[in-house]
């Protein structure tokens, strides 16, 4: 494999001194513009390493991908704790729905830039073209990543940085700027162009791998945090399937839509924390009330699981409850329509 766990980032780190190559380390998604920034500036005799985040609503596959693809080496890097905090209140506020991309694209500069100095980098690096995303990669926004991430100077954006002033890595010969490239705006022809130079012909489409760009997730989300003052990582998971009913301000319904999406709702209940509901000798359904209080709607959790079975809409239905930390009962509920039950489904942002 040609990535490492954070663990191992120090056997990067030369050991001669006296004949340190250049080295620069850069953010990766895996996306295309990740791994041209890469490879242009690989084709300079620069050492490049790449690092790639995981949350909750991102992971590092298409990295993982494009390092097996280019030999380029990776390191992957969980950033949940550091990442929620600033999830929960970002200076320069939200996008189009809970997604935070500019203080998020901080972060992970100022994460990046802390493992620069342990790797003996010489500056960070980045796909990111002036224009192509009109409020996250337009100049001013670009100059407040920088500014924020505590490595103001320390940051070159090879795809285009003839448009950009020159950085010190480029007056001090660190990098030839003549092979560095000018792209601007949406259009990915120049890209699609260079990466046939570089014979790259597999990667992805430029399709955002961010859950908090989807309209869905992220409806669920802002309703996880006008009712929860914490976030476990369990929760945040769940959050990926089923489908979400708030059925007062202390209890949600989390329900699965297939026999996948149970058994991934199974894997993350907690039996010491949730309430799990299934039919009894039935197909439907698997629902969890996450951390069960006292006053959680059991019935009519059962009622809507059942209205989503098999089972007869007005004759009684026979469905299991498992209280947290109690044995499995069995109890009789009349199902609810799933027409009547919309009315509690967390709907996605607009």
């Amino acid at each position: 494999m040609n990535y490492c766990s954070a663990t191992n980032i120090l056997a990067f780190h030369s050991t001669d001194c006296s004949k340190k190559k250049t080295r620069a380390l850069g953010l990766c998604s895996g996306g295309l513009d990740s791994i041209l920034a890469g490879l242009v500036l690989r084709r300079q005799g620069i050492d490049v390493v790449w690092i790639s985040f995981e949350t909750p609503f991102f992971d590092a596959e298409k990295a993982r991908a494009a390092a097996a693809q280019t030999g380029i080496e990776l390191i992957v890097k969980d950033i949940t704790d550091r990442y929620l905090p600033m999830l929960a209140a970002p200076p320069a506020g939200y996008g189009q729905f809970v997604n935070p991309c500019m203080d998020c694209h901080a972060l992970m500069f100022r994460i990046a830039g802390e493992m620069m100095e342990e790797l003996g980098a010489d500056f960070l690096f980045s796909g990111e073209v002036v224009g192509q995303r009109p409020m996250s990669q337009v100049k001013p926004s670009l100059r407040y990543v920088e500014k924020r991430s505590g490595y103001d100077g320390y940051i070159l954006r090879p795809l285009s940085a003839k448009n950009l002033p020159v950085t010190f890595m480029e007056e001090k010969g660190l990098v030839d700027r003549d092979q560095l490239c000018d792209f601007s705006g949406r259009s990915r022809k120049p890209q699609m162009a260079l990466a046939k130079q570089l014979a790259i012909t597999d990667y992805p489409a430029p399709a955002g791998g961010c859950l908090l760009t989807d309209a869905g997730f992220a409806g669920r989300l802002k309703d996880l945090m006008a009712h929860r003052q914490k976030w476990p990582r369990r929760e945040l998971d769940l959050l990926k399937y089923g489908r979400h009913l708030r059925l007062d301000a202390g209890t949600k319904l989390v329900m699965g839509r297939n026999k996948a999406e149970n058994e991934q709702i199974e894997r993350l209940y907690d039996p010491d924390a949730d309430s799990r509901i299934r039919m009894n000798q039935m197909a439907g359904p698997l629902g969890v009330i996450v951390e069960h209080t006292a006053g959680a709607c059991i019935l009519q959790a059962a009622g809507i699981c059942a209205g989503y079975s098999k089972a007869a809409g007005d004759q009684p239905a026979e469905v299991e409850v498992t209280l947290p930390g109690k044995a499995c009962q069995v109890i009789s509920v009349i199902p609810i329509n799933p027409e009547i039950a919309s009315q509690w489904m967390i709907l996605p942002c607009k």
